[in-house]
């Protein structure tokens, strides 16, 4: 006999039915369906697993930006701080390109890197 899995409980907690989501769950499902031809269908739960994921990956990495933000002394989170925590993390390794120590080269307005 099958047991629950690991996100069982987590999707009866977060029924669609059952409340607002702090992201829009239509366009998490239309993102997914932008990466790639071959998705075509995607369930009704999978965008809410993905907006919960996102949550928690934004509050993660705010917890060690405001770290840093701390740690310079400052109460002004800036996206110094963003940087430094993913540079400082090998769990945002694949951030590193869009950020760099300095900071200079990441246009947050356009969310792409600029060339140097």
């Amino acid at each position: 006999m099958r047991q629950a899995g690991t996100y069982s409980g987590l999707l009866s907690k977060m029924s669609g039915r059952a409340g607002t989501h702090s992201l829009p769950l239509a366009r998490i499902k239309k993102i997914m369906k932008k990466s790639g031809d071959d998705v075509k269908m995607i369930s009704g739960e999978a965008p809410i697993v993905f907006s919960k994921a996102c949550e928690l990956f934004i509050e993660e990495l705010t917890k060690r930006s405001w770290t840093m933000t701390m740690q310079g002394k400052r109460r002004t989170l800036l996206k110094d701080d963003v940087a430094s925590a993913v540079i400082a993390t090998d769990i945002f390794d694949f951030l590193l390109t869009l950020v760099s120590e300095s900071g200079n080269n990441f246009n947050a307005d356009a969310g792409q890197v600029n060339p140097r």
